[in-house]
């Protein structure tokens, strides 16, 4: 069975990402080469919470980005989701925005996503919160996704 990986809002804007500075350009040509590997090794999983977010965005390529994540396969969001939201918000292990980072996480983690994709590196793909993110998931009996960015599964 493939590996499951939520695919996180900042994977498809990076891929149509237009910034030309040296470490937009990086993201942006690390997400399209793992992007383009990535049906082939990976069940590639997203949810109404990142549509919504790209639609909510203005920026070049909103409609490409759209696109791109339509094809692929939405999980649920559930009412025990919303609970896991207002237990991260309140345990402090992500912003006080309930329909942002928190639910990202937890729906890769009810989900059991083997990988939660970001390049959201403050919230999310920082080493530094993963011990804090480990412990609550496992107060509350959740699964504990992988959170990189493509770079870490280019190999």
């Amino acid at each position: 069975m493939k590996p499951k990986v939520y695919i996180e809002t900042s994977i498809p804007s990076f891929y149509y990402e237009s910034r030309s500075t040296p470490d937009m350009v990086a993201r942006r040509e690390w997400t399209r080469k793992w992007w383009s590997n990535a049906r082939e090794t990976y069940l590639l999983v997203t949810s109404l919470a990142v549509l919504d977010e790209l639609n909510r965005g203005s920026f070049p390529g909103k409609a490409e980005a759209v696109e791109m994540i339509s094809s692929l396969l939405f999980v649920s969001i559930e009412s025990a989701i919303i609970e896991i939201v207002n237990v991260y918000i309140q345990q402090h292990l992500m912003p006080n925005d309930p329909i942002g980072d928190a639910l990202h996480l937890a729906l890769a983690s009810y989900h059991k996503c083997d990988f939660l994709l970001t390049w959201n590196c403050r919230h999310l793909a920082n080493a530094n919160k993963f011990g804090h993110i480990r412990r609550v998931n496992a107060m509350l009996g959740l699964y504990i996704p992988m959170l990189v960015t493509p770079l870490e599964l280019l190999g």
